[in-house]
């Protein structure tokens, strides 16, 4: 089968696209797909540079999000045929394993994975945008939704807003009816943003956000319990994290899912015990909420915002642009 093959840890001429790789053996348990569409992620970069904190079993084939049909089924799978449609759930939850990290992904023609990790595809919903959604849209619903509990009518402020779980959090909370400030580094992003529904712009890198938020809607208040925001979405870390203490109203919600600018954040305890304020950890997805990302896309209630479609044999040019952060929205491979 054609793959793009990770041969060593390093930067991207690491990568060899191989005409004849071998195809992939279904196991009992397993079912073999044909691949249709592969969404790219930050994660297969850390997997490229060897970044993840433990030792890789290589040569891998990365992709994590993959899309596509049912060709083979082992022996001791039910409820699946031939011809099914699937998406596949990156983390293999009965051995603790992840697609395109410890066994090979999506960017090949064919992947085998366990019937665990499967969801059917609805029939009005597109392999590209199924394929948008495991790791970045789950990861967001999971600490928007599941643990974060936004409500209509809240105000959200988003930092990191332009990549994959800041766009997947600007839409989840526009659906569930909040107003969304959202964070970014260039006016281009921001105008796109806006266009995509935020409510209010912020140009982190001309302005302080904390104070143009109370500018925006009062600085925070003890006992009135007015002004800031209701919930601010904060997966950078760094030197935003006391900032983003500061954009909270009385008993407002922090809620967070990773740390891109730095995990050693330091933390003004007053505004924790002063503002009564709620710090939230979501870590990844499960599987309720990637079958609830399907069911809302294909309501037409969510729209996957896809930034450019590639072929295989470009993916390694899309993954530099994805590193550069030239992108707003998802990179998807067509494989087939």
């Amino acid at each position: 089968m054609r793959a793009l093959v990770l041969t060593e840890h390093g930067e991207f001429n690491n990568f060899t696209l191989e005409p004849h790789f071998p195809d992939p053996i279904c196991g009992e348990h397993q079912v073999l797909i044909k691949v249709h569409s592969t969404s790219l992620n930050y994660h297969d970069l850390y997997t490229m540079r060897g970044i993840l904190g433990f030792n890789l079993s290589l040569p891998i084939i990365c992709g994590l999000d993959v899309a596509g049909e049912i060709l083979h089924i082992g022996s001791k799978v039910s409820g699946y045929t031939p011809g099914d449609r699937v998406l596949i759930n990156p983390h293999d939850s009965d051995c603790d394993r992840l697609l395109g990290e410890s066994q090979h992904g999506g960017l090949a023609q064919f992947c085998a994975v366990h019937a665990n990790q499967l969801f059917l595809i609805p029939e009005n919903v597109h392999y590209d945008d199924a394929a948008c959604l495991p790791a970045a849209f789950a990861t967001a619903h999971r600490m928007l939704v599941t643990i974060g509990k936004i409500k209509p009518g809240e105000r959200v402020f988003i930092l990191g807003a332009s990549g994959g779980v800041g766009i997947s959090a600007l839409l989840l909370s526009k659906m569930l009816g909040a107003e969304v400030i959202v964070a970014a580094g260039s006016q281009e992003k921001l105008d796109r943003l806006k266009e995509l529904g935020a409510d209010h712009l912020i140009n982190y890198r001309r302005q302080h956000f904390e104070e143009v938020i109370w500018n925006m809607f009062g600085k925070p208040e003890r006992l009135s319990g007015q002004g800031g925001v209701d919930v601010v979405i904060n997966f950078t870390g760094g030197s935003t994290w006391t900032p983003s203490l500061k954009c909270l109203r009385k008993g407002g919600r922090l809620l967070n899912c990773g740390a891109t600018a730095g995990f050693q954040a330091e933390t003004d305890l007053r505004y924790l015990y002063t503002y009564e304020l709620n710090i939230l950890g979501a870590n990844g997805w499960t599987a309720e909420d990637i079958q609830q990302l399907l069911t809302y896309v294909s309501e037409d209630r969510l729209k996957p915002v896809i930034d450019r479609k590639v072929s295989l044999e470009n993916t390694v040019a899309a993954l530099e642009a994805l590193d550069s952060r030239n992108i707003l929205g998802k990179i998807v491979v067509n494989v087939v």
